[in-house]
C-alpha cells in the first residue's frame, strides 16, 4: 500500500509492502519514514503504546491491523506526527502533544532534532524532484552516471541537463513556471550534485536560477523555449552592476589636498624631476583625482592633468593600494600561480580543446618558442573559458575567443616605434602593449589606454597584467565587453571585489565552482 507522509507543507509516500503473512517488518517500515523525512539513518526511535507500554518488532503489526491503538515513538525533542486513517494515509505534522484516536485511527508519534527543519526537507525534495526527472528523460541516467564519475559536468552534458529540466518545468506548470518553481529546480540541482554549487554565492545556486535578477541557466532556457511562441517583456534586474566605474568610499591614512594646495601640487607634479616627490604628491591629490575620473567620460582629461602616469611607473599600484589596501592590492599575484593557475590548466585539459587552446597549453611546458610565456598564457586560457557573448543583442556581433586575446594583450617586437603603433589605434579600452625579442621574452610592458602608453613598473607578464586590470579601476573604465566576463572573475574570485555585490553571469559562478571543488 501507499502511505502519503506530510511535514508541514512538504508531502511524500511511503510504501508499505504486504506479503503473504501481512506487513513488511516493522523495522523496514520505521527505516523508510526516517529516510522520506531526511532524518538521520541512525536515528534511534523509542516506541510505546498510549498506555506507555514499550513497543517491538514483534507486536507492531499486531497494533498496525488493530487500527484502535495509539503508538508512541518518543524521544526529549521535537515530535512529528503520522496518523494512520482507514484509507492508509499517514498524515505528519509538528506537536508535542498526545494525538487522540478512535476505533479507526492508529496514530505514530516520531520525536526528531530541531536542526532538522523546514530548509533540509525542501533540500532533499528538490533532491529527489530533479532526480526523478532525470531518471525518467531520456538521457538522464547518463548525466547521472557522468557525474557518479567525473563529479563534475562537461558543458555539453550541463546543457542537455538544463534542456531536461526545463522541459518538464514548462511541461508540469505551463509556459511561465513561478519563481518559487524555478528555485526548487535550481536547489534540485546544487543539492543533487554538490560540486556543481558555487561557494561564493549566497545560496550556491544562482548560477542555475537567480530569482532576483531572474538570471542564470534555467531561466535563459525557459526564455529560448519562450521566444518562439509569444513576445516576452524583459525583467529588469534588481541587481545592481558593481564595477571599476563604481563610485567609492575611501579611508585614506595620507592627507589630501584641496583647493590652492591642490593647485600648487599638480603645478609641481608636472615639472619635477624627483620620483619619491612625484610620488608623495600624486598620493597626496588621490582624492582630487578619483572625483575628476568620476566626472568625466574617459581617463583622457585625467592623463592631461597627471601626465606622470606617463614616465613614473608604479602609479597605477599606488593608486590601487590607496583604493583597497595592500592585502587586497597583493592577492592576485599573491593566489594566481599557486592556486587559480594549477587548476585553471586542469579545467582546459578536461575540455574539448583546439588549435589555440593548445598553443597556450603548450607554453605550460616551454615547448612553444613563438607563444607567450607561461604565466600570461595561463590568464589568457580564461579567455577561452569565459568566451565573448553577444549578450543577446542583434546588431552587436559575436567575436571568438581567438580574437578576444588581442584586446588583453599585443606583442610589438623590439625596435619598433611605439609612437607609430600608437598612432595606428582607435579609441578603446585599456590593454597591455608587450615589447621584446619574442611574445616569451619581453622586455617591456606598457597599459595602453586613450592611445597613450603607461610604463609599467612590473618585470614579469603576470605583474604587467596586474596593473593592468587595476588601471580599469583607477581610471574608472568599464572592461571591454568581450572581456567582461574574465575580468569580473578576476574582480570577484581573485581579488574578491564587491563579492556578492558585482554581476556575474552564470559562466563565471560555474567555473568558479569548478575551480574550487576540483583536486589537483
Amino acid at each position: 500500500m501507499l502511505v502519503k507522509v506530510r511535514f508541514g507543507e512538504t508531502q511524500k509516500y511511503v510504501k508499505v509492502a504486504q506479503t503473504e503473512e501481512g506487513y513488511e517488518d516493522y523495522n523496514t517500515f520505521l527505516q523508510k519514514v526516517i529516510e522520506k523525512l531526511g532524518l538521520p539513518l541512525q536515528t534511534e526511535l523509542h516506541v510505546t503504546d498510549e498506555s506507555g507500554t514499550e513497543v517491538d518488532a514483534d507486536v507492531f503489526e499486531e497494533l498496525l491491523k488493530a487500527g484502535n491503538l495509539t503508538i508512541h515513538v518518543s524521544t526529549e525533542k521535537s515530535t512529528v506526527v503520522l496518523n494512520q486513517d482507514s484509507s492508509s494515509e499517514l498524515l505528519v505534522s509538528d506537536t508535542s502533544s498526545s494525538v487522540a484516536s478512535d476505533s479507526s485511527d492508529a496514530t505514530v508519534i516520531i520525536e526528531i532534532n530541531n536542526e532538522y527543519k523546514r530548509t533540509h526537507i525542501e533540500q532533499e525534495s528538490a533532491n529527489e524532484m530533479v532526480r526523478n526527472v532525470l531518471q525518467s528523460k531520456p538521457g538522464g541516467e547518463k548525466i547521472l552516471h557522468e557525474y557518479d564519475k567525473t563529479k563534475t559536468l562537461t558543458d555539453a552534458t550541463r546543457r542537455q541537463m538544463v534542456n531536461l529540466l526545463v522541459a518538464d518545468m514548462m511541461e508540469v506548470h505551463g509556459r511561465i513556471p513561478p519563481t518559487h518553481v524555478r528555485t526548487k529546480y535550481a536547489v534540485g540541482i546544487t543539492t543533487l550534485f554538490p560540486n556543481l554549487s558555487d561557494p561564493y554565492s549566497g545560496n550556491g545556486y544562482e548560477h542555475y536560477y537567480d530569482a532576483e535578477s531572474g538570471s542564470g541557466y534555467l531561466a535563459w532556457r525557459i526564455k529560448t523555449v519562450q521566444r518562439n511562441t509569444a513576445v516576452q517583456s524583459r525583467r529588469c534586474s534588481t541587481s545592481t552592476t558593481y564595477g571599476p566605474k563604481s563610485k567609492r568610499d575611501f579611508l585614506l591614512a595620507d592627507k589630501q589636498l584641496f583647493g590652492e594646495e591642490c593647485r600648487e601640487a599638480i603645478s609641481l607634479l608636472k615639472h619635477s624631476t624627483d620620483v619619491s616627490v612625484v610620488k608623495n604628491k600624486m598620493m597626496a591629490t588621490f582624492q582630487y583625482r578619483q572625483t575628476l575620473v568620476q566626472d568625466q567620460q574617459n581617463s583622457a582629461t585625467v592623463l592631461d592633468v597627471f601626465p606622470r602616469f606617463l614616465d613614473v611607473p608604479g602609479l597605477i599600484d599606488q593608486d590601487f593600494t590607496m583604493m583597497f589596501g595592500e592585502e587586497v592590492s597583493g592577492r592576485f599575484l599573491a593566489k594566481w600561480p599557486t592556486y587559480f593557475k594549477p587548476r585553471l590548466l586542469a579545467e582546459c585539459k578536461n575540455r574539448t580543446s583546439n588549435e589555440h587552446v593548445e598553443e597556450l597549453l603548450s607554453a605550460q611546458q616551454n615547448s612553444n618558442e613563438s607563444g607567450w610565456d607561461s604565466d600570461l598564457s595561463s590568464v589568457l586560457l580564461l579567455v577561452h573559458l569565459l568566451p565573448p557573448t553577444s549578450k543577446g543583442h542583434k546588431k552587436s556581433a559575436k567575436i571568438s575567443s581567438y580574437q578576444a586575446v588581442k584586446h588583453v594583450a599585443r606583442y610589438l617586437k623590439i625596435g619598433a616605434s611605439v609612437e607609430a603603433f600608437l598612432g595606428s589605434l582607435e579609441p578603446g579600452q585599456p590593454f597591455l602593449l608587450c615589447v621584446g625579442e619574442q611574445k616569451n621574452n619581453i622586455q617591456r610592458f606598457y597599459v595602453i589606454i586613450d592611445q597613450k602608453a603607461i610604463p609599467c613598473k612590473a618585470q614579469t607578464s603576470l605583474a604587467a597584467f596586474d596593473e593592468l586590470f587595476k588601471a580599469h579601476f583607477i581610471f574608472s573604465v568599464n572592461y571591454h565587453e568581450s572581456l567582461n566576463s574574465i575580468y569580473t572573475f578576476i574582480q570577484t574570485t581573485v581579488f574578491n571585489i564587491d563579492l556578492g555585490s558585482a554581476k556575474e553571469s552564470p559562466r563565471v559562478k560555474e567555473l568558479r565552482a569548478r575551480l574550487f571543488h576540483a583536486n589537483t
